[in-house]
């Protein structure tokens, strides 16, 4: 069986045809007045699973989640949780807690103060409560601020403060509504990492909704690109950026290449595409017949193409000169743009494995851009 990627944890009751899903949308639909925020969608989330609703603002994931929550209602379909149907109950009688990118800390309450307000208001005994709050302060790794209010904390500890407060009443499935939006590139990436850790330890089911591509790609078990309300794609991290659906995923997804063509000849999974815009004949591995004349689109990644200044032995196929137009310096890794003889942009990347380069490319030089065969994905829609 073909896999793209590494796995983080040997996890995936998706592939299990007896495994149940824990959260199942069937055939949802959420209207308010003439919009359609969520139209028809269907969608199954499994117990203990990372699951990442990823799109533009106003695809629909922040209203999907809502509803899971209970504070929207779906206009039709059903939304069931570990098999019972959640229609009519209110969100403080579901299972479910969430925590929304406005922490909402209350500001004369100490931090242990914060944790323990829902536990009192369900009415566990005060022993339990102190045993609790103890318990999840160890989890985030806040004991020695428990005495302290919100002011007097960081944005990332008042983040800490907020995700123990939600899992301190260990509902069965934690929803993340762009929880780390308020914070700094570093921290967020730090945080990312430890909401990894404590979802495994605690064993519970996250559901988290974001804009950001990189914060789906690193926490997620799965991922559900969503557009106008709809579900374009779910799958691993690595399934959705090297194997996208359909054109929309991959120009979604990390940076690409949508070289459009038309098949000139197909036979045994491969096919001969010219894109006559740019001048490239492209040879590619399709995995599956395609017929000749047929418009379809190539997508690879710049990773994946090579630049140099000598023009490659099979320049015949997958390749193609032009001039060096931009060059982005990133420290690990350098990305180039190569403008083509009809203006197109094609975009390559290379890592920065050695401190220092002999002779490096630089502005306006000519230079040739290829690919393999297998590099890029033959996209039909």
């Amino acid at each position: 069986m073909e896999s793209f990627g590494s796995f983080r944890r040997k996890f995936a009751p998706w592939d299990d045809p007896a495994a149940k899903p824990y959260i199942r949308f069937e055939n949802v639909t959420k209207v308010f007045g003439n919009f359609t925020a969520v139209d028809d969608l269907s969608l199954d989330v499994f117990n203990r699973e990372f699951f990442a609703l990823l799109g533009a603002s106003g695809c629909g994931k922040s209203t999907l989640l809502r509803m899971l929550a209970g504070f929207e209602e779906p206009t039709s379909g059903r939304i069931l949780l570990d098999g019972q149907d959640l229609r009519g109950i209110p969100p403080y009688r579901r299972p479910v807690n969430m925590m929304f990118q406005s922490y909402a800390l209350f500001p004369h309450m100490t931090v242990e103060g914060n944790i323990a307000f829902g536990l009192k208001q369900d009415g566990m005994a005060k022993s339990e409560i102190e045993a609790r709050v103890a318990e999840v302060l160890k989890l985030v790794k806040l004991e020695q601020f428990a005495k302290r209010k919100p002011h007097q904390l960081s944005g990332g500890q008042r983040q800490r403060v907020a995700l123990a407060r939600a899992v301190a009443k260990r509902p069965k499935v934690l929803l993340l509504d762009e929880p780390l939006g308020a914070l700094d590139k570093k921290l967020r990436e730090e945080t990312q990492f430890e909401l990894m850790d404590l979802q495994y330890k605690l064993g519970l089911t996250f559901m988290i909704v974001t804009h950001d591509q990189e914060e789906a790609m690193t926490m997620a078990d799965r991922i559900a690109v969503m557009d106008r309300g709809h579900i374009m794609q779910v799958a691993t991290p690595a399934e959705v950026y090297e194997a996208p659906a359909s054109k929309f995923v991959a120009d979604f997804i990390g940076n690409v290449n949508l070289l459009e063509g038309v098949v000139e000849k197909s036979a045994n999974e491969e096919a001969e595409i010219t894109a006559a815009a740019q001048g490239l004949t492209i040879r590619a591995e399709t995995g599956k017949s395609l017929a000749a004349g047929q418009k379809v689109w190539f997508a690879v990644r710049p990773e994946k193409i090579r630049i140099s200044r000598e023009k490659p032995q099979a320049a015949s196929f997958n390749a193609v000169e032009g001039e060096l137009w931009d060059i982005a310096y990133f420290g690990d890794m350098t990305v180039f743009h190569v403008r083509l003889d009809n203006g197109d942009l094609i975009k390559a990347s290379s890592l920065n494995a050695v401190r220092k380069t002999e002779n490096p490319l630089t502005y306006d030089e000519r230079v040739w851009v290829s690919f393999d065969a297998d590099a890029g994905l033959v996209l039909t829609a």
